[in-house]
């Protein structure tokens, strides 16, 4: 039986001896030192109680050390909850209950958040002595790995459970399982840039691809492209379409060396075929569209030369299906239903929407599409009522809670609208009390304090009532044609 999760990773580390393999500031780190590093973390949190299947919270910046305790954690087999910047402080205590453990690089050696837990500080782990013994893999099969979390707009982020063999399972760091469009992508990632969070999915989906095609991830902390590409000579990073937008218009604008770049990663939200001619014409050949849900992992991968829209062949199991659950033919539109063998086993406690996503071995994406004669994946609309800010998907039916809330308003409804700086935001349509006024910034603050900032509608439109449907329900399609 295979070794479980981070096995694979360790024995790129040692394989990698004195090759950089991370570089932050002026520091350059190879793979044998960030292994020592491991050890290190993975000896300390040991020596602190830390056991297979305890829940393990970190709360860490983008740097080399920080990536070393994200192995550590997962080699003592914990249930690892990384914290994202920009969460609500209820947020994050509802992220914090029930891990037993919290580890930090802040200065001071503390973690805000939910009370209770025992506080470590990544410091003190690092000064564990080292043994020069490769770290025992402590982690379970079928034990949960990591609680990978949404965004939130519930109100209550939900977390998605991703057990040990998932994570063994994944054809991340087995070159010879990488699909076509990957074996294309990989190469490029000689330099890969990683920023905002290692608790992000992605950076660190792709930050585990590069190591394994003998890449360097190198960090930014604070990213501005174009200029952080060229300073770092990136040759590839991860991107969300409003930032790929804005780097598009700047480039056009003012030319820039970006001789170095070779792969722009975009997912999260949608592209049109139109702007993705725009960058391959501004940035060259460059742009790889992923498409995926945290459910999931990947699922699919449009290379810079497939087909603009189509989002490739996808190399795992897809099956278009209708209303009532039947498999359509090919070029029919339907919902999305996927197997991956990284995908997520549920939802922490949350068992009836489990049922609901994960039913039979398949995850329902909720999203439409269909495959094509050549068995190409077109997406073509949601069946989830959200909007997608900065690659984020956030729900509309809280949202519309909350501004219902507010004393001048009778009914609120969201929708979603194209946003050059974040893709998708908030446009709020909102039926007023009588004598009653609502303001953008009043509903903005109300959001953004239950929340976050993303929800907070962007634009806000009066009316006197909602169109309703043949049916009689809300018909937010007319509101969006509204503009």
């Amino acid at each position: 039986m295979a070794e479980q999760f981070p096995g694979a990773v360790l024995d790129l580390l040692e394989a990698a001896g004195d090759r950089p393999v991370f570089e932050h500031g002026d520091r350059v780190v190879t793979g044998a030192h960030l292994l020592a590093q491991v050890r290190r973390v993975t000896s300390g949190l040991r020596r602190h109680g830390v056991r297979p299947g305890d829940g393990v919270a970190l709360l860490l910046g983008v740097h080399p050390e920080a990536f070393a305790a994200v192995l550590a954690a997962h080699a003592v087999g914990a249930r690892v909850v990384g914290l994202r910047p920009g969460l609500t402080e209820g947020q994050r205590r509802h992220l914090l209950a029930g891990t037993a453990f919290r580890v930090t690089d802040r200065p001071d050696g503390t973690a805000t958040g939910a009370p209770g837990g025992t506080v470590l500080a990544l410091d003190g782990l690092l000064a564990a002595e080292d043994d020069g013994r490769r770290p025992q893999i402590s982690g379970r099969p079928q034990d949960v790995a990591r609680l990978i979390h949404t965004s939130g707009s519930t109100g209550r982020p939900k977390a998605c459970a991703q057990t040990y063999a998932a994570m063994t399972a994944a054809w991340t760091l087995h070159p010879d399982r990488w699909p076509p469009a990957v074996r294309e992508l990989a190469p490029r990632l000689e330099r890969f840039l990683v920023f905002g969070t290692l608790a992000s999915q992605v950076v660190m989906e792709y930050g585990l691809l590069a190591l394994a095609a003998g890449g360097t991830l190198v960090t930014a902390e604070n990213p501005a492209f174009p200029d952080s590409l060229v300073r770092h000579r990136a040759t590839g990073s991860v991107i969300t379409v409003a930032r790929l937008n804005k780097l598009v218009a700047r480039v056009r604008e003012r030319p820039v060396d970006l001789g170095s770049l070779r792969a722009l990663m975009v997912s999260g939200s949608p592209i049109g075929p139109a702007r993705l001619r725009e960058a391959a014409e501004v940035l060259g050949p460059v742009v790889f569209h992923g498409y995926g849900q945290t459910e999931t992992g990947m699922i699919s991968m449009a290379t810079p030369y497939d087909e603009p829209g189509s989002l490739g062949v996808p190399p795992v199991d897809v099956e278009v299906r209708d209303a009532e659950g039947r498999p359509v033919p090919p070029g029919t539109d339907g919902e999305l239903f996927v197997r991956t063998p990284s995908q997520g086993c549920g939802y922490w406690n949350e068992p009836a929407l489990s049922a609901e996503v994960f039913t039979d071995g398949w995850v329902r994406t909720r999203d439409i599409g269909h495959l094509d004669d050549q068995g190409r994946l077109w997406l073509t609309g949601r069946a989830r009522d959200v909007v997608i800010v900065n690659a984020q998907v956030h729900y509309a039916g809280p949202v519309e809670r909350v501004l219902a809330a507010h004393p001048a308003v009778a009914e609120a409804y969201v929708v979603a609208v194209p946003d050059d700086t974040t893709g998708e935001a908030v446009h709020a349509y909102v039926v007023p009390r009588p004598g009653r006024t609502p303001r953008l910034q009043e509903l903005r603050a109300l959001v953004a304090a239950e929340l976050g900032e993303a929800t907070a509608p962007a634009r806000l439109t009066l009316i006197d009532e909602v169109p309703l449907t043949p049916a009689g329900k809300p018909d937010k399609r007319a509101l969006a044609a509204r503009g």
